[in-house]
């Protein structure tokens, strides 16, 4: 027991040095240029910008403002998840096996390296992207969140398919079913509720990434949040910043509860 002790004792003791010495070599890379004169007065004024916000933008019928621009933020963020969901079935069943041979496994190889490749893309450099090649706006958004939710769904729904249960798929094709009908039948209905759970967390993500898209010209709530930030229109980033806030809890608990219902 002494020995088990000293052992764990000395292990706590590397990895704290470890961590310690990851801290100091982080701190290395930053560069500290001190704090400006008027850091103060600016935090006051975003402060002040936050308490008092400008209510009168929630809504006045122009379709620039708040409502209006949240309900087309989570229109970017539904469709992009709702094509991603349906393109990422393929990708999942290209990268999933069902054997524990993992090298040598060309065909899901070659699927999970396509999936880490467009996983390597952030949201905001596809937006960039797509706004050089369609315009600037919600198509652009649209595009960006697709293709990386694409990325992180093909994954996903790939694991829930190397892990399902494959008792109903073997009952079927013993009594003569052919592919088409256990995929139908047996897979699709097995994997589903998965499938769904994943989609509904990847729109919880996708509703934060299409908020901040418009920063880049993406369409959504983004536009309007950079617009006051560089006129220093703290009252209506106050109340963007409200808006955005209730967004995102609303969509989190009515996701986690229907993951919950799911689960």
């Amino acid at each position: 027991m002494k020995k088990f002790n000293s052992k764990n004792r000395y292990t706590w003791l590397i990895v704290a040095i470890i961590i310690v010495l990851v801290y100091w070599w982080s701190f290395q890379g930053i560069s500290f240029s001190g704090i400006k004169d008027s850091a103060g007065d600016v935090v006051k004024s975003i402060c002040n910008g936050l308490i008092h916000p400008d209510w009168k933008y929630i809504y006045d019928g122009s379709g620039e403002d708040l409502t209006s621009l949240i309900v087309q933020t989570l229109a970017i963020a539904f469709l992009g998840t709702f094509i991603s969901a349906l393109l990422s079935i393929p990708f999942a069943f290209w990268a999933a096996h069902n054997s524990k041979e993992i090298i040598g496994h060309p065909r899901s190889n070659s699927g999970k390296i396509i999936l880490t490749v467009i996983r390597t893309f952030p949201e905001i450099v596809l937006a960039i992207m797509f706004i050089k090649a369609v315009g600037p706006g919600s198509f652009a958004g649209v595009l960006a969140v697709s293709i990386h939710s694409i990325g992180m769904l093909g994954k996903l729904f790939s694991e829930a398919i190397e892990n399902m249960d494959y008792r109903a798929s073997e009952a079927l094709i013993s009594v003569g079913g052919n592919r088409l009908q256990v995929l139908m039948m047996a897979t699709l209905p097995t994997i589903m509720p998965e499938f769904l759970s994943y989609t509904l967390y990847r729109f919880e993500i996708a509703v934060r990434s299409a908020s901040i898209l418009g920063m880049v010209g993406a369409g959504g709530i983004g536009t309007p949040l950079l617009f006051a930030i560089q006129t220093r229109n703290w009252s209506r980033m106050g109340i963007i910043l409200i808006g955005i806030i209730i967004m995102v809890t609303m969509i989190d608990w009515i996701s986690g509860n229907l993951r919950k219902k799911l689960a």
